[in-house]
């Protein structure tokens, strides 16, 4: 099993969705690579993309055109600067024109050159296709986005750096990394720092685990300052700005962590606190839904349970945390989210919502756990708790866009989670009956029996229930 960073976990991106926007927008950019490895970039005339599958059934309401296009121009989706998208896309559309690559133009036609297939091929619910056209041949490529941002090719064994590295203390089951914390004394987030100084120096892994934060603080404060309605035909209201207007305080700030101490001296009784963590997790998922730069925690459908989780424990649970804290609990998470990861999935094209509102629950309780003083084996006890009730979440997304039920699944997705390490901290860890690995083994296991129409095709549930302009 290849060892998965708390980066590969926690990856910063455009919205509104890790599989159906990063993941393609990452496989074009894998694509561009492939062309330059060949030499043939500069001589291509024309190229045609299918999306199949989950891709091309809810691929407009996920932007995964967008999101295509974008990557062979040559953009990156972790420093394009989001508000020129729609400027990029309506200058394309306009001189039927891409740039490929930002120095190769060729003819590229928007709305027919991009090809939604409702074919689901075999491998994977996520596919798809590049074929570029050069002198009398052509050069097709097939990809599959899996979640989170992650891509493959189907029977390619890539051999990376991280393939070839002794780590310290492998991980493939929760039971490993508990046997490791039992034999060495250590806390999880300490044996996860272990296994990435194999890849980076401290300096970088501290400097990059603080950039996470600093997105995700961000997105909340974009996200409760912005009114509004969202893209897409539903009409959505931006909710997180209205209760943030009912609950903020009076003292003036003008950055971020200046609104961080103004929060912290608000009035917290149990609804305000309340309010705080699903507006939280509200705000980040509107950023995501509008086209937003956001951290995929693990997916970007589920990028708000863990800054909203993290945020209550900075701004509500522990005044005098400091970036040490923020640190731990994302060394946590991200490690929580690779044992996923490894025994089931993270993409709710393949396992539904569970995959991702349920992981994301599951990784930020572990991880809330740890910092209120938890044992490793209270802290996989606490995601247990979180996935155990999440067990079975469908994922329907009205006009497949990321807005119904998804953004609001992100303030109960951390609701439950800082319930379930709460659980977990007056629980007894080895005598608890149902382990970590038993509820990823049996999440699996409902993924694979769960009818495929409520695995985001939008073929089910609300998605049909709810009566929607087609997006």
């Amino acid at each position: 099993m290849e060892f998965i960073s708390v980066f590969d976990m926690l990856k910063v991106g455009v919205g509104p969705s890790s599989s159906h926007t990063l993941g393609p927008w990452r496989a074009s950019q894998q694509f561009l690579a492939e062309l330059n490895e060949k030499q043939i970039l500069k001589k291509i005339t024309r190229i045609e993309v299918d999306l199949f599958g989950s891709l091309a059934l809810t691929g407009k309401g996920h932007a995964t055109n967008v999101a295509v296009v974008l990557g062979l121009s040559g953009e990156n989706p972790e420093t394009i600067i989001v508000e020129k998208i729609p400027v990029i896309i309506e200058q394309l559309k306009s001189e039927g024109k891409l740039n490929l690559f930002g120095e190769h133009p060729i003819a590229f036609n928007f709305e027919k050159d991009i090809v939604f297939n409702k074919k689901f091929l075999p491998f994977h619910a996520n596919a798809l296709t590049f074929k570029a056209y050069y002198d009398t041949t052509s050069f097709e490529s097939t990809f599959y986005s899996i979640g989170g941002g992650f891509v493959v090719k189907e029977g390619i064994s890539v051999t990376t750096k991280k393939q070839e590295i002794k780590f310290p203390y492998p991980v493939e089951k929760a039971d490993e990394l508990l046997q490791h914390c039992n034999s060495t004394g250590k806390k999880i987030s300490e044996i996860v720092f272990e296994n990435e100084k194999m890849l980076r120096s401290e300096t970088e892994i501290n400097n990059e685990l603080m950039h996470i934060w600093e997105t995700m603080l961000e997105c909340m404060y974009i996200g409760c300052h912005t009114e509004g309605t969202l893209p897409g035909g539903l009409h959505v209201k931006r909710r997180a700005f209205d209760i943030y207007q009912h609950i903020k305080g009076k003292d003036p700030y003008s950055n971020p962590q200046e609104w961080m101490g103004s929060i912290r001296k608000t009035k917290m009784k149990f609804r305000e606190i309340f309010k705080w963590v699903s507006c939280f997790a509200l705000a980040v998922n509107e950023v995501n839904a509008n086209l937003g730069r956001v951290v995929t925690a693990p997916t970007n459908g589920s990028a708000g349970v863990i800054p909203a989780v993290l945020m209550y424990y900075l701004v509500i649970e522990r005044h005098n945390a400091t970036e040490k804290h923020i640190k731990q609990f994302l060394l946590v998470a991200g490690e929580i989210g690779s044992i996923f990861k490894k025994g089931a999935t993270i993409s709710a094209a393949m396992g539904g919502c569970q995959a991702e509102i349920g992981v994301s629950s599951a990784m930020a309780a572990g991880a809330l756990c740890e910092l209120v003083g938890g044992t490793p084996g209270q802290v996989l006890a606490a995601a247990e708790i979180a996935m155990e009730h999440h067990l079975g979440l469908t994922c329907d997304p009205v006009g497949g866009l990321v807005q119904i039920p998804c953004i609001e699944r992100n303030s109960m997705g951390a609701i439950k989670a800082i319930t379930a390490a709460e659980l977990a901290r007056e629980t007894d860890a080895s005598s608890a009956i149902v382990s970590l690995d038993k509820v990823i083994e049996t999440m699996w296991a409902t993924a694979k029996a769960m009818n495929s129409k409520f695995k985001e095709t939008s073929q089910g549930g609300l998605a049909v229930a709810v009566n929607s302009p087609d997006c």
